[in-house]
């Protein structure tokens, strides 16, 4: 990728995003260090768009100005015998702004409070202290941009989270539970961190509830800010407080909306101070690897699928000719809702009983910018990664999976962990030092041969869905031309 192209897809990234952790950006857009301090300088410097924040974040600040160019104007000249023009008789009255009225919506409230923050206040020196909140927070706030989250408050050591505004979306209630799960898996990274330079640990709690509120601006003069009111976020505030360490709550209410995405347990009913009514509170273990609705429904049983004869007969008769060596691609495209994965699910169903191996994969609309994030979540399955699992136990799962293929795992294992993010021991996978465009040349390479080999052995089903949300690699990697 040429720099000016990097740096341009950088600043959109940036206007969007208002925050990008410089890690994050390292491997979203596959840049070594070089390339990431000329886009700060460039952009920071230069331009003037964003500032540093603890040298981990690129935080925009809003478009340069520029002060045009003063060029003299001629006097205006009055043409002969032209009227003047008299003074307004009444002095216009200035325009009051627009202020918005309080508005009444669904939302997904998330709380997420720091464990036992008071004794760590004894512990640490303030400043030191207020570098670990600080690297916290930020840790925080990349998860939850990432799934559209609207930080509204930063609670000291806490934070309040709205899904559903200003930003509406229909998985708002998945969106909470994934960020959720995500700040847990953050805080694994960071407590890495933390634990070798200051010898600590953080915990967090995660409390989840959806419910009807009414929001808008509260406070006066410097002070307003636009908060939900209503009992949802008192719940939410309530789920979170029953919450186990490192460990995310929701409320029945957010259960039912995102039952069968994830898998639950039941904590009990408890008397939440304030609350009226019992609430019935789960604790979310893992996603449970349904992506849809379809998905979710299957596990109850399907009608049988009726008026797609003709396409399913075309996808069975290119089955048929790949498994005799002619390799076979098929796009299956149209309107949102009129039956596409009914129509692949139904095909799986048919070839289901036949020796195969089938690999499927589907892109996400929140990682457009991650880079091969469908093939990366593929290889993550079927290494078996688990919610618990260190990145040690990650590498040998990885060198499992890979020890079966041809390739050296010496050569693949780099190749496919860098994107995974899972940290090399140097004295068995020394450096690479691979610019980022062989490192993603590579990477395609090596998916290529995997597949190919799989392909020898037995026939390939290899299913990409949804891909209007697909990344620009794995473009490159089904369209490599």
């Amino acid at each position: 990728m040429e720099f000016d192209e990097l740096l341009s897809q950088v600043r959109d990234l940036l206007q969007r995003e208002e925050r990008v952790s410089y890690r994050a950006s390292k491997v979203r857009f596959e840049i070594d260090d070089d390339h990431l301090e000329a886009v700060k300088d460039e952009l920071i410097y230069a331009k003037k768009l964003a500032t540093d924040e603890d040298n981990r974040v690129l935080v925009r600040t809003g478009d340069a100005e520029t002060t045009p160019a003063l060029t003299p104007q001629p006097e205006p000249t009055t043409p002969p015998h032209a009227p003047e023009t008299p003074p307004p008789l009444v002095t216009p009255t200035p325009v009051e702004p627009h202020t918005s009225d309080a508005e009444r919506r669904q939302l997904t409230v998330m709380f997420c409070d720091l464990v036992g923050s008071t004794s760590l206040s004894g512990e640490l020196d303030p400043e030191d202290l207020r570098d670990v909140i600080r690297s916290y927070q930020s840790a925080c706030t990349e998860v939850i941009q990432g799934y559209d989250g609207h930080i509204a408050q930063h609670l000291g050591d806490g934070l309040l989270v709205y899904f559903g505004y200003p930003q509406a979306h229909e998985d708002d209630p998945q969106r909470a539970v994934h960020t959720g799960l995500g700040l847990v898996e953050s805080l694994k990274n960071l407590n890495a961190r933390l634990e070798t330079d200051r010898g600590i640990q953080l915990s967090i709690r995660v409390g989840i509830h959806t419910g009807l509120v009414v929001i808008g601006e509260i406070g006066s003069g410097s002070r307003l800010e636009q908060l939900a009111l209503g009992e949802t976020p008192n719940i939410a505030a309530r789920v979170e407080g029953i919450a186990e360490p490192n460990t995310v709550a929701i409320s029945a209410d957010t259960y039912r909306l995102v039952e069968g995405y994830f898998d639950c347990e039941v904590t009990g009913e408890y008397n939440l101070k304030g609350v009226a009514q019992p609430v019935t509170a789960y604790r979310v273990r893992q996603q449970s690897g349904k992506q849809n609705r379809l998905d979710v429904t299957a596990s109850r049983g399907l009608t049988p699928l009726a008026g797609r004869e003709s396409e399913l007969s075309l996808l069975l008769d290119r089955w048929e000719q790949a498994k005799s060596g002619q390799g076979q691609v098929v796009l299956l495209s149209g309107e949102a809702g009129i039956g596409k994965s009914r129509l692949i699910r139904t095909l799986r169903d048919r070839v289901s009983t036949e020796p195969h191996n089938r690999l499927e994969c589907r892109c996400s609309p929140y990682f457009q910018n991650t880079t091969l994030y469908p093939l990366n979540d593929l290889t993550e399955r079927t290494c078996g990664f688990d919610q618990q699992d260190t990145n040690e136990d990650k590498l040998h799962k990885l060198e499992a999976n890979l020890s079966q293929f041809r390739p050296d795992i010496k050569t693949t294992v780099p190749i496919l962990a860098f994107p995974l993010s899972i940290p090399l021991p140097e004295d068995r996978y020394p450096p690479l030092n691979l610019t980022p465009q062989r490192r993603k040349e590579k990477a395609l390479e090596t998916i290529i041969s995997l597949l190919l080999e799989a392909a020898e052995r037995e026939p390939v089903l290899f299913i990409l869905e949804d891909l209007h949300w697909v990344d620009a690699t794995t473009i490159e990697l089904l369209d490599p031309e």
